[in-house]
Order: C-alpha cells, then sequence, then structure tokens
C-alpha cells in the first residue's frame, strides 16, 4: 500500500502543483481586473505545493520507513501530526474550491481557464482519495484499536 500511495498519489501531486500553478498564473495575468477572475489561486497553490511537498517528505524519510520495519512503540506520534496536516490540507482544499467557484469556470472563461479548473478538480478529488487511503486504511494498521 505505501509503494501504491508514493506512486499513485505523491509522485502524481508532484506532476499536478506546477501544471496548476503556470495555468494559475497565466489565468490571473490575462484575466488580471475580471470580478470573476480567481485572483490568488497561484499564491494559494504554491502554498499548497509547499506545503504537501514538506508533508509527503515527512512520510517518506520517517513515517513510512517505521512502517515498512513493522511499525515502533512511538509511531503514534508521527501518525497524529500526519493527521493533523491533512485536516489542514482539507481547508486548503476549501480554499480552493471557493476560489475556483467550485471548479466551475464562467461562460466566458478561455480554453486555458477551462483546463486550470479542470486539472485542479483532478488534484483536488485526488488529495482527497490520498488522504482517505492514509487516514482510513493505511494509519490505523499502525495505531492500536479504541
Amino acid at each position: 500500500m505505501i509503494e501504491h500511495i508514493l506512486e499513485r498519489f505523491h509522485q502524481t501531486h508532484r506532476r499536478q502543483l506546477p501544471v496548476l500553478i503556470a495555468l494559475a498564473e497565466r489565468v490571473e495575468r490575462t484575466h488580471a481586473g475580471q470580478t470573476d477572475a480567481p485572483t490568488g489561486l497561484s499564491e494559494l497553490l504554491m502554498v499548497i505545493a509547499e506545503d504537501l511537498e514538506t508533508h509527503q517528505q515527512k512520510e517518506e524519510r520517517i513515517l513510512f520507513p517505521m512502517m515498512l520495519a513493522g511499525g515502533a512503540p512511538m509511531i503514534g506520534g508521527p501518525i497524529t501530526r500526519m493527521l493533523a496536516e491533512h485536516a489542514e490540507v482539507e481547508e486548503q482544499l476549501a480554499s480552493l474550491r471557493l476560489l475556483t467557484g467550485g471548479f466551475t469556470p464562467p461562460a466566458s472563461a478561455c480554453g486555458t481557464w477551462r483546463r486550470l479548473y479542470e486539472e485542479a478538480l483532478v488534484f483536488h478529488q485526488d488529495l482527497l482519495d490520498h488522504m482517505r487511503i492514509e487516514n482510513e486504511i493505511l494509519f490505523p494498521r499502525f495505531l492500536p484499536s479504541p
């Protein structure tokens, strides 16, 4: 499962975010001043990218090696931290949904703007799926039963 998370989600997010940031910068620059333009979207995506990379590095360097070694008595600490960070990401995703109007471009949106929202929706769903698998399937395997 860890290998699946690394390949399907960690690597995918690392490919998705630079594309999203570039698209958002282009749309914000081209449509600056329009009332329905997603102002601040590229900045939010940069924050998400930075936070997500830091989070994934913690998993890859600390938590996943512990898990692959069969767990450790102190594994609850890193898992609790990852769960807290997942909650923070959910707040960022709520901001992403808000800034994109629920990933629905205005009728007058250009092709780049439409692609940005389509790609943002895919990223949003991928990240939710990623966190669900970790929160509901992987992490519970290493935590004591309540």
